[in-house]
């Protein structure tokens, strides 16, 4: 998975609490698992709703076996931040890469040791600040063997198609589209197999009225005329079939989630806007970290006016300077804050819509199966129906009896049984 902000802290990862950490022996209820999070506090996952909290949850409804008000749709951090945007991490190392002593005029001129430091550790792609793969260390999954959808589209991926590229959820979401379009082929192919169902059905029923061999008697006559009998039998068999088709696999199929894509478009706009507002805070963040590079530089030549003692004014320009610069310093902290922010904003609604998608893409794979499942079902009892049509045919035809029916057919239209003889002289 691609991790974010990696300056001072890491997002959590889903890892097992070691031996002995957990200092209640309360089980806990079904569904719930224990994490610590970087900073060693312990927090609490729903592994079915995906909810999160730092409250230990009660076997007992509506007891919670720990304090805390906080709960959330994500662990408890993420990128070094809670979810309200207050630093994880004590204020006064939050930002040790940024914050430059008033006093010493050198430090002020050059980058400080902990913003190189910060350099090195993270690396943006596309406004997105992820850890540099060559000093950190490598991040947990949040869901380990599962190859969950919220552990690997984090990156933007080239498009094929052209020079740009494609957000790894914009790939997520085409794929349930994807998947929707099929659900609905599927439907229009099981339509096309009852039209079949419903044109053989009825040319069954027409050919079981056809009059041909009508006049055939004996067992033989009664075996032919259940043949027949058969076709308008199977023929009924085949319109039930197609109706059945047709309630119990098309319609659902093309009825599953009607408004989907309506529903993945509000999706799609949801993500895309927290991402330009991304984007949106990083430009500010290079925008305030330029003008802080312009300040220092500034502050920079007047100590070395006043070094030379080129100007009367310069001690008090410094001041100025001196003050412009610690200005420009907030101003870049506060837009780094407001990065952090927008970044940790994004991540927790990645994590909740990836998961989202992944328990509907389940879903639908789980409907698709059942009602194919149905189909072979209604396609065996067909087959049972069919056979039944046939099992009198072949009792009549276990009875057929040539000269049986050559005595019936002898005693009805005999014409005398007195043989001729020898004429006398």
């Amino acid at each position: 998975m691609a991790p974010l902000q990696g300056e001072q802290s890491q997002k959590p990862g889903m890892v097992p609490p070691p031996p002995g950490e957990e200092s209640q022996t309360v089980v806990l209820p079904p569904g719930w698992q224990s994490y610590l999070s970087p900073q060693g506090r312990r927090y609490y996952v729903n592994t079915t709703t995906n909810e999160t909290t730092w409250e230990r949850p009660s076997s007992s409804p509506g007891i919670s076996a720990s304090p805390g008000p906080h709960r959330s749709s994500l662990p408890p951090t993420v990128n070094g931040y809670h979810a309200s945007g207050t630093p994880a991490h004590p204020p006064e190392t939050a930002h040790m890469s940024l914050r430059k002593p008033t006093g010493d005029s050198q430090n002020l001129g050059s980058s400080s040791p902990g913003k190189k430091q910060s350099k090195e550790n993270t690396i943006t792609i596309n406004c997105v600040t992820f850890p540099h793969p060559d000093t950190m260390p490598e991040q947990q999954l949040l869901k380990p063997t599962e190859w969950s959808y919220c552990d690997y589209f984090w990156a933007d991926k080239k498009d094929p198609q052209g020079n740009g590229t494609v957000a790894g959820f914009e790939l997520l979401l085409q794929k349930q589209l994807k998947g929707k379009q099929m659900q609905k082929e599927m439907s229009e192919f099981i339509r096309e197999r009852i039209k079949i169902e419903e044109e053989y059905a009825k040319n069954l029923a027409k050919l079981s009225q056809n009059s041909l061999a009508a006049q055939e008697e004996g067992s033989l006559g009664e075996a032919w005329a259940q043949v027949k009998k058969s076709l308008a039998d199977e023929a009924e068999v085949h319109l039930k079939f197609s109706a059945k088709l047709h309630s119990e696999v098309e319609k659902p199929l093309m009825n599953f989630r009607e408004n989907f894509k309506k529903d993945m478009k509000k999706c799609d706009h949801h993500i895309a806007d927290l991402r330009k507002q991304l984007a949106s805070r990083y430009a500010s963040v290079e925008k305030a970290r330029k003008a802080l590079t312009e300040r220092q530089r500034d502050l920079e030549m007047k100590t070395q006016q006043l070094e030379i003692k080129l100007s009367n004014k310069t001690e008090e320009d410094i001041k100025k300077a001196r003050r412009k610069s610690t200005q420009a310093g907030d101003d870049l902290m506060r837009c780094v804050d407001l990065y952090n922010q927008a970044q940790s904003k994004w991540f927790e609604e990645m994590v909740t819509t990836t998961l989202e998608l992944e328990r509907l893409e389940v879903e639908r794979v789980e409907m698709i199966r059942q009602h194919l499942c149905q189909y072979t079902q209604l396609r065996h009892e067909t087959d049972m129906f069919n056979q039944s049509t046939v099992e009198p045919v072949d009792q009549l035809l276990r009875k057929v009896d040539p000269a049986k029916d050559r005595e019936l057919w002898v005693r009805e239209h005999k014409t005398g049984n007195i043989r001729p003889v020898d004429m006398e002289i």
